[in-house]
């Protein structure tokens, strides 16, 4: 059993920012199940968007990303975040972080898809997370504490219906309880439960399972953004292929060399990247393979190195000009719903990152703005915690498990299958007769069993299954419930926007105790 100040249940750019924000006189535990180097955070290719040119403004950035996210934005929410962004990268710069620079030391930065001004703040070229996860590192006191190969399968609430700490499984496979006055939920997203996918192969959704039987409200889970270009070789995903690339002028070809989005958008190649992933994906349901010809962009392989290096890891020789795309599953726009601190609707649980839905992204997430969230709600947060006075204790009280004995005869899909139903049903285009289909089908797996059940005797491979059918069913529940498209949310049969009836509408999930002690699912939909 340990006990400290504030725990923090993963290890991305989110996480660490707020370990290195704390101040000093809290000891702090941070809790990966894998290490920090196997995150998307490390993995993000992408930069941190800030509005710090002469032309451009705070104001520009607000309203692009409004625009990308299809007006379903929290507005407030939105501003404060760009207004502090200049402020985060003159921090970062000033602090010794490390970012790529004209010849005459001013910051580079760069265009990506649906910014109005280049903006895009990047390290390495294309490896703009691994060096601010580095950075971060760097940056952590003697108060802090990494616990790697701990995997968080239970928050622990007590009677008062305040969340005093979680159960893991450590290393050795045996169970342990950890305790604080603070519970951060910082695990990422879920993308793992698409077939094709940029995500790491830890990122399952395992925060947004957590905190949605621990009773948390959960919010806007049918917006999954679709990255247009994950490197695609042999009817397999391999990794993202930047949007910078596209930003420095690359184009999507068909073989012959159309030009596919010409006609598509007036930003064409540089379009919201819903509009980019459905049109590449019409094309690949015709059987026509779509490449990013990248012959016009000088140097590449100096100017994208992470790209380069994984082309030829999987046989793509990038002298040739041509890189073979797919869309894939990028970035969960909902989540863990929370206010502009990070704070949930259970007292001592708060969420940042990708796994939490402060309503920044709306209905698709403008490029470069995950980093940017991290880095400000991660300081946020950071900050308002270090607020208490030091004389606050962890709390004694100890959260008993509400769950009941294990379950008989469980019911767990192969991983495979589970990715591929939900890249057919409830991916990129989506209809009422799929998700009805994929909803029955995840049900059939004793869903309603799996969110009361004990999960002490199970091994971390059958929680991560479990966790994945459970966040997979809200996110199918959440786009049956949506009839309209908006943003990365796109049904068919209801191919428009509904401002009518959806503007400003948002899907919130919980559970809820009734009568005699059971639990019910409450789905509602709140005007906002």
């Amino acid at each position: 059993m340990k006990r400290t100040n504030v725990l923090i249940v993963g290890s991305g750019i989110a996480a660490l920012q707020l370990a290195s924000t704390i101040k000093n006189y809290f000891n702090v535990i941070v809790l990966t199940k894998s290490n920090i180097t196997k995150g998307n955070s490390h993995l993000a290719q992408g930069g941190v968007a800030a509005a710090i040119s002469e032309g451009d403004h705070p104001d520009l950035h607000y309203h692009d990303t409004l625009e990308a996210g299809r007006y379903h934005n929290d507005h407030e929410a939105v501003r404060s975040m760009t207004e502090e962004a200049p402020h985060i990268i003159t921090e970062l710069v000033q602090a010794g972080c490390s970012f790529d620079k004209t010849a005459d030391g001013y910051l580079k930065l760069g265009m990506e898809g649906a910014h109005s001004q280049k903006r895009i703040v990047h390290s390495g070229g294309d490896a703009t997370g691994k060096a601010i996860i580095e950075y971060l590192v760097s940056k952590l006191g003697p108060n802090i504490t990494v616990k790697e190969d701990v995997f968080v399968y239970e928050l622990l609430v007590n009677q008062s219906g305040k969340c005093v700490g979680v159960k893991a499984k450590v290393s050795d496979g045996t169970n342990e309880r950890f305790y604080a006055d603070h519970v951060v939920i910082a695990t990422g997203g879920c993308g793992q439960l698409f077939s094709f996918t940029s995500n790491a192969e830890t990122v399952t959704g395992d925060g947004l399972a957590l905190a949605y039987r621990a009773g948390a409200e959960l919010v806007d889970m049918e917006f999954i953004q679709f990255h247009p270009t994950l490197l695609f070789v042999n009817g397999q995903t391999k990794g993202l292929v930047s949007e910078a690339v596209r930003g420095e002028g690359a184009k999507l070809v068909t073989e012959d060399g159309k030009y596919i989005m010409d006609d598509v958008h007036p930003l064409k190649d540089l379009a919201p990247r819903h509009i980019v992933s459905q049109t590449i994906y019409d094309y690949l349901k015709a059987g026509k393979q779509i490449y990013l010809d990248i012959r016009n962009i000088d140097e590449f392989p100096d100017r994208f190195p992470t790209v380069t290096a994984l082309c030829r890891q999987s046989g793509i020789d990038v002298e040739k000009g041509k890189i073979p795309v797919a869309p894939g599953s990028h970035f969960l726009m909902g989540g863990i719903k929370t206010d502009r601190l990070g704070r949930t609707s259970i007292d001592g649980l708060y969420a940042i990152g990708e796994a939490a839905c402060t309503g920044v992204h709306g209905a698709n997430r403008l490029a470069s703005n995950s980093l940017l969230e991290g880095l400000v709600f991660g300081r946020r947060l950071g900050n308002w915690l270090s607020s208490f006075e030091h004389k606050e204790r962890p709390n004694q009280t100890e959260g008993k498990s509400s769950k009941v004995s294990k379950a008989k005869n469980l019911s767990l899909p192969d991983k495979q299958v589970l990715q591929q139903t939900m890249m057919d049903r409830t991916g990129i285009i989506r209809n009422s007769p799929a998700l009805t289909m994929q909803k029955s089908w995840l049900e059939s797996h004793n869903i309603h069993s799996l969110l009361d059940m004990s999960l002490d005797d199970y091994s971390t491979e059958e929680i991560t299954k479990i966790f994945m059918l459970i966040t997979a069913w809200l996110i199918t529940d959440a786009a049956l419930a949506r009839t309209e498209s908006r943003g990365g949310h796109f049904r068919v049969d209801y191919p428009f926007e509904d401002d009518k009836n959806w503007l400003n509408k948002r899907i919130i999930f919980k559970r809820k105790k009734v009568k005699d002690g059971r639990v019910e699912q409450i789905k509602t939909a709140l005007t906002t």
